[in-house]
C-alpha cells in the first residue's frame, strides 16, 4: 500500500456481487456475460466472497454498495453485509425492492446504514418498455413503491434513490414520488451505453445532453436543495471503483468493461493499481459527501 496515495485513493467501492436479477432492465450496462463464461452460476462462492470483504475493509475503503444484477437473490447477503459492517465499513445496498420483506430489513437493521432504490418511473407501461420490470412483465408499482419507502423508514435505514434517464422516461416527473419519499440522497444518471453489456438494445434507450437536461430542469426544485445529484455519461466513466461478480476490479473509462487480475489471486494491491482510477472525477461527481 506504501506506493499508493491514500488521500488520492478512491474511498467506496461498489461490489456487483451477484449476475442474477429478477428485473430484465435493457440498457442495463451490467449484465456480466464474460462472467458466466467463467463462473457459470454468475457469483463467487460464498467463502470466497466472504474473504474478498475482508480484503476491502483492509485495504483501506471506507464505503461499500453491495449491487448487482439484484443482490438481494443472493442467500448470503446478510452475511456479507453484517461482515463488511464488523470490518468498519459503511454499508449500502443497491437493489429494486422487491425483495426487501421485512426479514430482511429486521436482520439488517444494526449492519446495513443505507438502501439505494432503483426508480425509473411511476408509469407501468414505461416500465414494461424497458424491462425494469419482474421478468421483463410485471412492473413495481407506486404503491409499491411507497410500501417499500415506509418499510425503510420504519427501521430506521438512510434513502437513497437512483434513477437512470433514457429515451422512454426523459419527459416524465418522479416529483410526486421523491415528494414522498423525502430521500437523503436522489442520484440521476445519464443512460450509459457500454459496448459488450447492452448493445443489443441501447439504440431504444440513449439520449443527448439536451435530453438529459430536460429531466433535471423538470425537477430543478430537487437540485437547488441538493438532493439530486446528476451525472451524464463523461461524468460516470473511470469515477467509479466497481468489482466484479468474478472478484475483479473494473472500469469503463474506454467505453467497455475493462478487468484487473481476480483480486483474490493476484492481491488486491496490485489488482487495484492496474486500473488506475481517476480520483479527481470521483471527487468532481460529489462522491464524497456525509455518509
Amino acid at each position: 500500500m506504501e506506493t499508493i496515495e491514500r488521500n488520492k485513493m478512491i474511498p467506496s467501492v461498489n461490489y456487483h456481487l451477484w449476475e442474477p436479477c429478477n428485473l430484465r432492465c435493457k440498457f442495463c450496462f451490467a449484465t456480466f456475460q464474460d462472467v458466466k463464461i467463467q463462473l457459470p452460476k454468475g457469483h463467487l462462492p460464498k467463502k470466497e466472497s466472504m474473504k474478498l470483504i475482508k480484503e476491502i475493509a483492509d485495504f483501506g475503503f471506507e464505503k461499500i454498495t453491495f449491487a448487482g444484477g439484484e443482490p438481494t437473490l443472493c442467500p448470503w447477503i446478510s452475511e456479507l453485509i453484517k461482515l463488511a459492517k464488523e470490518n468498519g465499513l459503511m454499508t449500502m445496498i443497491v437493489t429494486n425492492g422487491s425483495k426487501l420483506s421485512e426479514e430482511f430489513l429486521i436482520q439488517n437493521q444494526k449492519y446495513l446504514d443505507w438502501i439505494i432504490l432503483s426508480i425509473d418511473s411511476v408509469h407501468p407501461e414505461t416500465n414494461i418498455k424497458s424491462g425494469r420490470a419482474i421478468t421483463g412483465k410485471k412492473p413495481i408499482l407506486i404503491d409499491d413503491y411507497k410500501m417499500i419507502i415506509d418499510s425503510i423508514r420504519k427501521y430506521g435505514f438512510q434513502l437513497k434513490i437512483n434513477t437512470v434517464v433514457h429515451r422512454q422516461n426523459y419527459s416524465e416527473s418522479l416529483m410526486d414520488l421523491l415528494k414522498y419519499a423525502q430521500p437523503e440522497r436522489w442520484k440521476v444518471f445519464q443512460v450509459l451505453p457500454i459496448k459488450g453489456e447492452n448493445d443489443e438494445h441501447i439504440d431504444e434507450f440513449v439520449i443527448d445532453e439536451s435530453e438529459f437536461n430536460h429531466f433535471i430542469t423538470t425537477h430543478q426544485a430537487l437540485k437547488d436543495e441538493k438532493i439530486m445529484i446528476t451525472e451524464n455519461n463523461s461524468e460516470m466513466k473511470d469515477s467509479y471503483v466497481m468489482i466484479d461478480p468474478a472478484g475483479r476490479f473494473y472500469t469503463n473509462k474506454n467505453g467497455f468493461q475493462e478487468y484487473s487480475e481476480a483480486i483474490l489471486q493476484n492481491g488486491i494491491k496490485n489488482s487495484f493499481q492496474q486500473m488506475n482510477y481517476n480520483y479527481d472525477k470521483f471527487v468532481a461527481r460529489g462522491g464524497i459527501y456525509k455518509w
